[in-house]
């Protein structure tokens, strides 16, 4: 087998910056575009706010997409890991799931009714579930390559570390979506959401070329010739939840996704309500060169440390950094403009830490079950991990949609219409909960036996260059 290059690595790399463009415009786009902070200049509403038993219907659209989810997140890591395509196992499913993931994406924006309407529930509950099932068809697979070319831990923390950069840049990518369009509104003149569809549609285009680029540049035969595995999707999963270390890992990673959602989609609320600032795109950058800065750093700590002492160290200074978050605006002697680089600093250092390090920590696991019982189940534990990823951010969105609606009141504006303003009361409960998770995930993660999965990993090392040698 071929040991993976610095280009290879990179090109890899590549896919992640695509898919994340895509995931972040649907986690920090969705909810500001259906659920408006504000409405009047253009800005309307095309589902209601009211609440079913305390749930908006977005947050509803989101849970029973996992539904489904539920279902296709272990059917597709099965195929993928029973794959005999002469390609490989993985890259088929990246080739072909790119480009309806890409349009979906952009459908999910595009309701037919201009205002709020049944039909635009309708429209958005089906382009939610096809965009979860077409985002697993290309993340799990594409996750499972991790382990496969990272055959050791430099290789493996070196793609964690370099999927981490590009994810964030994809993450940043789509933030600035909002801004994009509201620029080009303002020098064209033409619709909000026809600039807003236009430039979601281009972010889609370069999200698809990235995401093609390592489906047809890296020959997976030259990294894997492990045989498939034989047997059901959900025979499968149960043997992958078997496993006590990644049982531990996957509790913690979604309760912390749950937490880092809420932040994500709420931060150009904390940054336009709490703060009362129009620069959340120059903050959003200023975190995440915050979070570039500190890449190589994680990587070089956790080879001294271990990846579990710098998880635990990434949860806790989230919690203090959603803590201060929650204080936004109401600390008097400190600009809001500072206050606002202060949460980007405590945020964008545990960011970096919680980018690098899962990735790791999975095929870390994957590769010490396949020691132990012989059966390679990459994509399935990809696939578990995956789940626990969309599984968060649904959970998120249902607690934030409910409570961004908390504190919402009526105002008429100077040319008599009625908008719609908020006190922001919703969103500092909101990093409440966010800290509070943030410090569950931080407990749960301390019962992860690392050094157990690392000494089954050096054995299984230690074995097959003994059979290499002939002894």
């Amino acid at each position: 087998m071929k040991t993976v290059s610095a280009k290879i690595k990179w090109v890899f790399a590549v896919g992640q910056l695509g898919w994340s463009i895509l995931a972040g415009i649907v986690s920090n786009l969705l909810v500001n575009f259906y659920l408006p902070d504000a409405t009047g200049n253009g800005v309307i509403t095309f589902v209601t706010s009211a609440t079913f038993i305390g749930l908006t219907v977005i947050g509803l659209i989101t849970a029973a997409g996992r539904l489904v989810d539920a279902v296709t997140d272990p059917w597709i890591a099965n195929m993928s890991d029973n794959c005999r395509h002469k390609l490989g196992k993985r890259i088929p499913f990246m080739r072909y799931a790119s480009l309806p993931f890409a349009v979906v994406t952009v459908l999910i924006f595009c309701c037919p009714v201009r205002g709020e309407s049944a039909w635009n529930i309708v429209w958005l509950a089906v382009t939610m579930v096809l965009f979860y099932i077409f985002m697993t068809a290309y993340c799990t697979p594409y996750n499972a390559l991790i382990p496969v070319l990272g055959r050791n831990q430099k290789d493996r923390m070196d793609i964690s570390t370099y999927i981490s950069l590009t994810y964030i840049v994809g993450t940043g990518i789509a933030f600035a979506g909002k801004m994009l369009w509201e620029a080009l509104q303002g020098a064209t003149g033409w619709d909000y959401y026809l600039c807003a569809r236009l430039v979601l549609g281009v972010l889609a285009v370069i999200a698809f070329i990235c995401m093609i680029i390592p489906a047809f540049v890296i020959k997976e035969r030259d990294y894997d010739n492990s045989e498939p595995v034989k047997e059901n999707a959900f025979k499968s999963l149960g043997k992958t939840f078997r496993n006590r270390h990644f049982r531990v890992f996957v509790v913690s990673d979604v309760i912390y996704w749950v937490g880092i959602t809420i932040f994500n989609t709420g931060f150009i609320y904390y940054v336009e309500n709490l703060l009362e600032l129009d620069n959340y795109m120059v903050l959003f950058i200023f975190m995440t060169l915050v979070t570039f800065v500190c890449y190589p750093i994680v990587n070089i700590l956790s080879r001294k440390f271990g990846k579990k002492k710098l998880l635990v160290a990434g949860f806790a200074l989230f919690g203090f950094a959603f803590l201060v978050s929650s204080f936004a605006g109401r600390i008097t002697f400190i600009p809001n403009t500072i206050y606002g680089f202060i949460i980007c600093v405590l945020v964008g250092v545990p960011l970096s830490v919680l980018g690098v390090i899962p990735q790791a920590i999975v095929a870390d696991i994957a590769e010490s079950d396949c020691i132990e019982t012989g059966e390679n189940r990459d994509a399935m534990f990809y696939a578990a991990r995956t789940f626990a990823f969309k599984l968060g951010q649904s959970i998120a969105m249902i607690i934030f949609t409910s409570l961004a609606v908390v504190g919402q009141y009526i105002e008429t504006d100077a040319s008599g219409a009625e908008v719609i303003r908020n006190n922001g009361t919703g969103y500092r409960i909101s990093l409440i909960i966010a800290l509070v998770l943030c410090l569950i995930a931080m407990v749960v993660i301390l019962f992860y036996n690392e050094k157990k999965v690392m000494k089954t990993i050096e054995e299984g090392h230690e074995k097959e260059a003994k059979i290499l040698k002939g002894e």
